[in-house]
This record gives structure tokens, C-alpha cells and sequence, in this order.
């Protein structure tokens, strides 16, 4: 793997096919002091079992680095030998991180976690960077809500997106979305589409990939700001100007309790606190002291992010499937999201449980996140899960489909029944407290 070993400290970094690869390219991969052995792999299914390229490891490797499932770690540390492990990945209670980290030091080697000094890439334009405590906290609105800001203001814009390389990852370095058939030129998942989609739809260009510096780069050549748009509840991998961290009322507590949510909450310039008009106001007050215990210089705009539909008289009084954002009902652990709202506003007469009909991996993942019960989540890794997610729509038993998820699933999968889509912005009132934020930042860099 490594061109010179002698002396050098052994890392295995434990990640899910974005921030570790991430850390790898910012500190590690010219770094002669040390010597990644593996990488491990988690959260998403059928990530491992490939290597990451020679091509992206620069000058101390010559044969690519191995991407391993993450159940092999005590083995790896044992193989190698290894030093240090580094945790690169996010959405995990306290008591999960410190759990890998008593395994780890039970095989000897130490457990590290990065800071931002050494994983946030300095741009030459404005940064915004919308980051959250959890994930399924509602970024994306709130994004295309700085979008539209920008655009106003006459700025030309790029979303950068938060890594989703699943595929050839020497074919992904650096991916830009301008219209929508560049998903399908990318080959994009139903994860990546969901995230993408919306912003192409609204006449934003998207960059994604591996390489975040190279990504920056084309970047900056065809816009005044960039926009971070992170995923899950992880750091930006760009230096903010403006921090907007979203944090989730329906979880309440949450924001003190994950890694590395936390973090995000404690670097936040501004905390919106999202979906104020469908939580129970406890928890809104909840999240609002906690960001101001440990926070106390954020500002805190309280948010709406109402559910519509198309046709609302097409759900009252039907048996419909709900159909949700995949990750935040999995490692995101909410029991519903804007699809179950819409169905219970717009008078839904049942919420058919999908469980029954599930098939393939997508059983599995019922089995492995046993807390979803009447709602189904749009998983979609690759093509063999979305046949498998199809199969499940249509053999439940229902007069129509509620999708959820922030794109049309019908034009990826073939629904045997009437479906409906679930659209969800950021409210006006937000939206409008952000103005001043975003001119704010914008001003000062210029």
C-alpha cells in the first residue's frame, strides 16, 4: 500500500465512503508521518469490498488502500498492526463512538477524532456552510432557501454537496450537475438524486465527489458564493463564513447527544430551529435552551417547513402508502417524516404498514431498524435495492402512494398505483430572518 513503511504510524480510518475519504485527501494522503492501511466501512449498505484508487492517493501509496466492512476492525488492527483509528463518519449517539473507542483501545491501538483545523478547506469565495444536528433535520429547504437569497442579491451560486461516492470513485473525483440528465450521465442513486434533484429543479448547479479541494477549485471559477450543503450531521469540509446549523424539534435532546452534531451546534453563527409548526412546542423550547446553554452568541430563528400536496382530495378518505426520505428514518431513527404528516393533514382514512410486503434488503433493513413501523423508507443504493423497493410499492395493498422523499420516484420506479408528491420549503418568516444573515457574510468577504 505504501511506497516507504519504515517508521510510519499505521492508521485505519472507520467512515462510510465520505468524510474518510475526505480526511484522507486534506491530512493524511501527503502526510509522511503516517500510513493508512484501510479504510473501514459502515451505515451504507454494499460500500466495502473495493479500494481506493492509486490514482487519488498521492505519492506515498502505490497500490490503492483497501475499503473494508467495519466488522473486520478488531481483525485489521490486529493484521496491520495499527497505531491509531480515526473515527470519520456521523450520526452516532455518544455511547456508539465511545463503544468503537473501548474496542479500539482494547486492541491496543489509540481512537482519534478530527477537528476542523485539519479537515476544512479555505475558499477564495464567500462560504455558507447549512450543517444540522441530525440528519432528516431539514438542510436541504433550508439551502435552496440561501439559494434563492443569493440569486436575489444577483449571485451566482454553486451547491456543493456532501460526498455520496457509491460508484467508481476514479470516475466520481469531481462531478458537476447543471440539468438533469447529468444524474443519469453520473449514474446517480436514488441517495444522490434526492439531494441533487431539488436544487437542478430550482436552476442551481451542484458539484459532488471525492476530492473536495479539485471540487472547490472548478467551483469557484463560475461562482460569487459557495454554498456547503452538508449531509447527515457532519462539519463542513470548507472554512464558513456563515454557519447555519438546522436542529430538529421532533428529536429534543438529540443536538446534545450526537456526534458530531454537538460540534455543530457550538461553531453555529445562526441555529434554525426547523419544523416549529408540526412539533410539540416542549420540544421546541427544549432545543431552544439547550443551543443557548452551550451557544449563547447564535442567533436562533424559528422555522416552519409546511407539508403540501397537489392534490389534496386525492388522499382524504384513501388507504395510502407512505413512502419517506430514506436516511432520515434509518440512522436518522425518526418513526415518520413529511409524507406521514401529509397523510394524517390531508385526511388520510388509513396508513397502510408496509412491513408485510417488504422484500430483500429491504426487509433486512426493517430487521436491522426496527423502530419504523408505518411508513416506508425509499432506500436506493443501487439498482438491485431500487428493483427491491419497487417490488415492495407494488405489492402493497393501498389506492395510492404518498411519496415523501425530496424527488418523483415515479420517474424511477414503476408504480402499479396512483402516486402523489409531498412538497416541503422553508417557511416565508425564516426564510426572510435569513436575509440579513446572508448579506451580512456576503458583504464582508467582498
Amino acid at each position: 500500500m505504501a511506497s516507504s513503511t519504515k517508521n510510519r504510524i499505521k492508521v485505519i480510518i472507520v467512515g462510510a465512503a465520505g468524510r474518510d475519504f475526505h480526511d484522507f485527501n486534506t491530512f493524511w494522503r501527503n502526510n509522511a508521518r503516517y500510513q493508512v492501511v484501510a479504510f473501514t466501512a459502515a451505515q451504507i449498505p454494499d460500500i466495502h469490498g473495493r479500494t481506493y484508487p492509486k490514482q487519488l492517493c498521492g505519492k506515498h501509496y502505490t497500490r490503492g488502500i483497501p475499503i473494508e466492512p467495519e466488522e473486520k476492525l478488531p481483525e485489521l488492527i490486529k493484521k496491520y498492526k495499527v497505531d491509531q483509528v480515526t473515527m470519520a463518519y456521523s450520526d452516532l449517539p455518544y455511547a456508539q463512538v465511545m463503544h468503537k473507542a473501548a474496542l479500539v483501545n482494547a486492541c491496543g491501538a489509540d481512537f482519534r477524532v478530527m477537528g476542523h483545523t485539519n479537515t476544512m478547506i479555505k475558499s477564495k469565495k464567500p462560504v455558507i456552510a447549512v450543517c444540522a444536528v441530525r440528519t432528516g433535520c431539514g438542510k436541504s429547504q433550508t439551502s435552496r432557501a440561501i439559494t434563492e437569497i443569493l440569486k436575489t442579491m444577483g449571485k451566482k451560486v454553486a451547491a456543493i454537496r456532501h460526498p455520496m461516492p457509491y460508484g467508481d470513485l476514479t470516475k466520481q473525483v469531481c462531478q458537476r450537475f447543471g440539468v438533469l440528465a447529468d444524474m443519469d450521465k453520473h449514474k446517480c442513486t436514488i441517495e444522490e438524486r434526492e439531494e441533487y434533484e431539488p436544487h437542478i429543479a430550482a436552476g442551481n448547479v451542484v458539484f459532488a465527489g471525492v476530492d473536495y479541494a479539485e471540487i472547490l477549485r472548478q467551483a469557484e471559477k463560475e461562482a460569487d458564493v459557495i454554498l456547503w450543503d452538508g449531509g447527515n450531521n457532519d462539519l463542513s469540509f470548507y472554512k464558513p463564513d456563515l454557519y447555519i446549523v438546522v436542529a430538529d424539534p421532533h428529536r429534543p435532546g438529540h443536538e446534545l447527544a450526537y456526534y458530531p452534531g454537538e460540534t455543530n451546534l457550538r461553531m453555529a453563527d445562526v441555529v434554525v430551529v426547523n419544523k416549529v409548526d408540526t412539533a410539540d412546542p416542549t420540544g421546541v423550547k427544549t432545543v431552544v435552551a439547550n443551543t443557548k446553554a452551550v451557544n449563547p452568541r447564535a442567533k436562533i430563528i424559528k422555522a416552519s417547513s409546511p407539508v403540501t400536496v397537489d392534490d389534496p382530495k386525492a388522499v382524504k378518505g384513501k388507504r395510502v402508502l407512505v413512502v419517506e426520505d430514506g436516511p432520515t428514518l434509518t440512522h436518522g431513527e425518526m418513526t415518520y417524516g413529511a409524507g406521514h404528516v401529509a397523510a394524517v393533514k390531508f385526511g388520510a382514512r388509513k396508513i397502510v404498514d408496509p412491513r408485510p410486503f417488504a422484500v430483500g434488503s429491504i426487509k433486512a433493513t426493517y430487521r436491522k431498524y426496527s423502530h419504523m413501523e408505518e411508513i416506508l423508507p425509499a432506500m436506493g443504493y443501487g439498482d438491485k435495492q431500487m428493483k427491491e423497493l419497487e417490488r415492495t410499492i407494488n405489492a402493497v395493498k393501498c389506492d395510492v402512494v404518498l411519496i415523501g422523499t425530496p424527488i418523483d420516484l415515479g420517474k424511477l420506479l414503476k408504480i402499479n398505483k396512483p402516486s402523489i408528491r409531498v412538497r416541503y420549503e422553508l417557511g416565508k418568516a425564516a426564510s426572510n430572518a435569513l436575509v440579513d444573515e446572508v448579506k451580512r457574510v456576503v458583504r464582508r468577504r467582498k
